[in-house]
């Protein structure tokens, strides 16, 4: 008897086996979580639960936690939440950033924007310079590659300036590469991935080179003329960012015996 194919009709035909390995020794920490909604796209992408909530609402926060329970929330500003206090010294897998987007939105229309809204993913590089995520995601509206400075009317209102669109998101990417990331990004439509919406948004991520490159975290690639380690950045520039994980770890191999007989002050 011929066998009959299942053909999926449903959602879950758009999920695919997860694309980025997050075991569960590694922390995955939704910041601005909201109800859940992304938390959701997060489990089902990953096939395992989102570790550590943060949004400011409590009525979010109430919401987020019937929708998972066994999710770790954080009901206070993102930007009171110390990285390395809430992840406890345990490696992130995985920090997903949704910022407000109805400052950078068209559908905002011409009404004045406000700086500190617009300024929240800066909180990103927090989390970068602390806690090193491995995977960085941040989600929001198209126009957020439009991020510029301000500038203030008569009456004190402050709009976007027309003339240096995209100046502040070119220096958040250039931040997040000095930290040691790979950034990307791409517009994605909803439609596309089965929901019943055109709505298009961005998304932007960012992989910490340094490790996903298969260096551990003790090995030091060179020292500086005073004998002091290079900083990660700096080796992941002289190895180039096309060093594969085996290159890495023969490089670990052949010379970790010279690194054991440095002195004791330059090895630590």
């Amino acid at each position: 008897m011929a066998k009959v194919r299942r053909i999926e009709t449903g959602p879950s035909r758009f999920r695919k086996s997860p694309q980025i390995e997050i075991n569960f020794g590694e922390l995955v920490v939704d910041n601005f979580a909201g109800g859940g909604g992304a938390s959701t796209g997060i489990e089902a992408a990953l096939g395992r639960p989102v570790d550590i909530a943060i949004n400011h609402d409590p009525e979010a926060v109430a919401l987020h936690t019937v929708n998972h329970p066994g999710t770790r929330h954080f009901c206070e500003s993102v930007w009171d939440v110390d990285p390395r206090v809430v992840c406890g010294g345990r490696p992130v897998g995985l920090a997903w950033f949704s910022p407000d987007c109805k400052h950078f939105s068209k559908a905002k229309g011409g009404k004045p924007v406000n700086k500190t809204i617009r300024g929240l993913a800066w909180v990103v590089l927090r989390w970068a310079a602390t806690v090193r995520p491995r995977v960085i995601m941040l989600e929001n509206v198209e126009e957020f590659v439009t991020w510029g400075p301000l500038v203030r009317d008569e009456d004190g209102n402050c709009y976007p300036c027309p003339r240096r669109k995209g100046r502040t998101f070119r220096s958040f990417v250039n931040a997040l590469r000095r930290h040691g990331y790979a950034v990307a990004w791409k517009e994605l439509r909803a439609c596309d991935y089965g929901a019943p919406t055109s709505r298009k948004r961005l998304f932007l991520v960012a992989r910490e080179l340094y490790r996903a490159q298969g260096f551990p975290e003790s090995y030091i690639i060179d020292r500086d003329g005073t004998g002091r380690p290079i900083t990660k950045t700096q080796q992941v520039a002289k190895c180039g960012n096309s060093v594969c994980p085996p290159i890495a770890e023969a490089l670990v191999r052949v010379n970790m015996a010279s690194a054991e007989r440095l002195p004791v002050e330059m090895a630590n």
